[in-house]
């Protein structure tokens, strides 16, 4: 494993920003592209569509956000539905927070923690073993702010091209974001992490056929339980 180091903290956050505008950058870019386009097609205005990259920057949370808006449902049954589809990010944040020395949780951890995403989890998941907890902060900042930097402007673009691009290849870029995101954290070291996406692949066409509507629920929580499952017997004494 090559270490990542770093003279100040200054470096680091610059390192974190050089980061994202490779790969990162471009496919959430991309991906935000395919939701400007899908909002243009629902009816939003241009202000709701781009906004939401802003305020939410969720792009699950985002489609069902505008598939329910388009539908007509209330405000408070919209809201809860992004809401839910967000709750992933409570496990989030709760492996990369702790990685960050405690004195350095101060209450722009706040702010800050709206810049992750899949993306940013997955490299911070991925990078902040190699680096000095000190410096975790500041690179994990760069890379948030870069990549949350790049969602409105990919947002309103898409959603000013929108008719000139066809529908498949719009739902395509869509799922450029979660594709880029499966591939980083296959490169996670712990062998469950690698396990829950091959028990994932395997059961998610068969859950999806069963209950096309909580397909997805399913196969998260078997796949990630029998990763787990998987690894406690492999690493139990012998």
């Amino acid at each position: 494993m090559t270490a990542l180091v770093f003279d100040s903290p200054h470096a680091a956050f610059r390192r974190g920003m050089r980061d994202a505008l490779g790969a990162p950058a471009a496919v959430l870019f991309a991906g935000m592209l395919g939701f400007g386009a899908l909002g243009q097609s629902m009816g939003l205005s241009f202000w709701t569509t781009t906004g939401s990259s802003l305020l939410m920057y969720a792009l699950p949370g985002q489609v069902v956000f505008v598939e329910m808006m388009a539908t007509g449902a209330s405000a408070f049954v919209v809201a809860l539905a992004a809401m839910l589809t967000a709750a992933r990010f409570f496990p989030m944040t709760l492996t990369v927070m702790p990685q960050i020395p405690a004195a350095q949780r101060s209450r722009w951890l706040y702010a800050w923690v709206h810049t992750l995403s899949m993306t940013s989890w997955a490299i911070a998941m991925r990078d902040f073993p190699k680096m000095d907890p000190d410096h975790r902060r500041s690179y994990f900042c760069g890379l948030g702010l870069v990549c949350w930097g790049v969602s409105a402007p990919g947002t309103a673009l898409g959603y000013l091209l929108a008719g000139q691009v066809p529908l498949s290849l719009t739902l395509a870029l869509v799922f450029i974001n979660p594709l880029f995101f499966l591939l980083t954290f296959a490169e996670v070291k712990p062998l469950a992490n690698r396990l829950a996406i091959v028990f994932g692949g395997l059961l998610g066409p068969l859950t999806h056929l069963w209950t096309p509507d909580y397909g997805l629920l399913i196969t998260g929580v078997l796949g990630g339980s029998l990763a787990y499952v998987v690894v406690r017997r492999i690493e139990r004494p012998r």
